[in-house]
């Protein structure tokens, strides 16, 4: 089946949200409700109307997928991604600290 399907071929069941084929339609399977699962419903942020029984959604994250994904990260980080991201964010202190032992070297061998 084509991804940017609008409606299934077979059942003509909607896939994508309005009729837009960028928009994702998420559906509930069975006697379930999406807002159970999703990430918004979790942290209090959801304004969908229909929560927090919910079937059909446009907004839905899934909140197991999303811890999934975030562990992913933070276990493929290298070390030296690790340290340009803290020489980035300190970048300021490392150069009052060179300035420091300019100062410290200029200080001894004059």
């Amino acid at each position: 089946m084509d991804s940017r399907a609008i409606t299934c071929p077979n059942c003509r069941i909607a896939l994508k949200a309005y009729g837009h084929p960028g928009i994702p339609l998420h559906r509930a399977p069975g006697k379930e409700y999406l807002c159970d699962s999703c990430i918004y419903h979790t942290d209090d942020t959801c304004n969908f109307p229909q929560r927090p029984y919910a079937k059909e959604c446009i907004l839905y994250q899934n909140l197991a997928q999303s811890q999934l994904e975030l562990e992913q990260q933070r276990h493929n980080q290298s070390f030296g991604v690790i340290c340009r991201n803290w020489v980035k964010h300190n970048l300021g202190l490392l150069l009052i600290l060179a300035l420091l032992l300019g100062c410290f070297m200029i200080a001894l061998f004059s």
